[in-house]
């Protein structure tokens, strides 16, 4: 399962039925009961009813995994040996096969071999790690497809808004823009004056955006797992996508207020 070993040892073959009880428990177990000394060596009692008690010995400590799910903090877990846990009501329950190829391949092999102890064994629920983190952040990636599908909206909507704001803009400016023409202004000077008032007013909405999205983070940290909520080369990215799409939609009417005849646009006026 590739758990990390803190300190400590694994198991070994020597650790038979016959052989000291051991144990080996995790980070989030050490620091709840020994949260300023060595776990190693430390012995734990188990009541095995009828005056009888059962000394586990550790040997090791391993990181923290999440068994209850990946938006629950780790649980005080503890890990026996095979051999050692007759008896021991956390008997193992499941069979995990590591493989170099696709699992499902050997699926047949690994049948042929629990048959092999006992025939009459059954295997069911056969998933695959992927298959069992798939099913762990389903709801979660519902979620976030659905709020993409929202965004993306959002955004086709900004850029229709923009485009209308800015059309209008332009052209009840015509007057003012054909009397700049006449003075020989040039078209860059008139394309980069009607984008300058676009920037002002994208540059406004994404700083309201980002003040809104950070106040709303706290919101959105249940659907993230080994992230941060406030992960600033996202919010920049999302800046900027959105400044280059404003800016894009006001390049439109920019370049149709370049093309402003001064004569007609006086006149109209």
């Amino acid at each position: 399962m590739r758990i990390p070993l803190i300190r400590g040892r694994l198991f070994d073959d020597h650790d038979g039925p016959n052989a000291p009880f051991i144990a080996i428990i995790n980070e989030a177990m050490a620091r709840r009961f020994w949260p300023n000394e060595d776990a190693i060596g430390k012995r734990l009692g188990f009541d095995l009813g009828g005056g009888r008690r059962r000394w586990v010995q550790i040997a090791g400590i391993e990181g923290d995994v999440k068994q209850m799910g990946l938006d629950a903090p780790a649980k005080e877990e503890m890990y026996f040996p095979y051999w050692q846990a007759e008896g021991n009501y956390m008997m193992p329950r499941a069979l995990a096969v590591r493989t170099i190829g696709y699992p499902t391949s050997l699926l047949s092999a690994v049948r042929q071999a629990v048959w092999s102890v006992d025939p009459d064994q059954p295997l069911s629920n056969v998933m695959t790690m992927d298959d069992i983190l798939d099913r762990e952040v389903a709801q979660r990636r519902v979620q976030a497809v659905l709020l993409s599908g929202l965004a993306a909206l959002a955004l086709t909507l900004a850029c229709v808004g923009i485009y209308g704001v800015m059309a209008y803009l332009v052209a009840q400016q015509n007057h003012e823009i054909g009397i700049r023409v006449a003075l020989g202004a040039h078209p860059r000077s008139i394309l980069g004056l009607v984008l300058g008032r676009g920037a002002k007013l994208t540059v406004k909405g994404v700083g309201i955006g980002i003040v809104s999205a950070l106040l709303a983070t706290r919101l959105m940290s249940s659907l993230l797992f080994g992230v941060s909520s406030i992960d600033l080369p996202t919010f920049a990215s999302v800046a900027v996508l959105l400044t280059f799409v404003a800016l894009l939609a006001c390049y439109v009417p920019a370049r149709r207020a370049t093309r402003v005849d001064p004569i007609v646009a006086l006149r109209h006026e």
